[in-house]
């Protein structure tokens, strides 16, 4: 249903998810706890929670340990050009081929890893 990423800016999140990766905004409205800011792909049940957090709460894993968000792409070696030409940063300086498909690890603009996937085609 959700998942949680935490920025430190949400309305910098939003443009990054959105404009950049390509997602979508899906709810935005103010709730007890904070504002309730959530983005998607098209036509996905689950969606992303982009949740407002201190600066200093750091982010957990590192390199080499998949991102808290994982995105799988039919064709990322395309995805990776368009992404990238919208600004996105990433680990690596292109995707790299594994035994079980195509990968590359962006980082959003609070640090938090988008492990981005294609699986190998049958």
């Amino acid at each position: 249903m959700y998942v949680t990423i935490y920025v430190t800016d949400q309305d910098r999140a939003l443009e990054f998810y959105t404009e950049r990766l390509g997602l979508e905004k899906q709810l935005d409205f103010p709730g007890p706890d904070g504002r309730f800011l959530t983005v998607g792909v098209p036509d996905s049940p689950v969606q992303i929670i982009l949740w407002s957090h201190a600066p200093t709460a750091g982010q957990p894993g590192g390199t080499g340990a998949p991102g808290p968000l994982i995105l799988e792409s039919a064709d990322l070696r395309k995805d990776f050009e368009i992404m990238r030409q919208r600004g996105v940063t990433f680990e690596e300086s292109e995707p790299v081929d594994y035994p079980f498909g195509v990968r590359i690890e962006a980082v959003d603009p609070d640090g938090n890893r988008i492990s981005l996937r294609q699986p190998l085609k049958p």
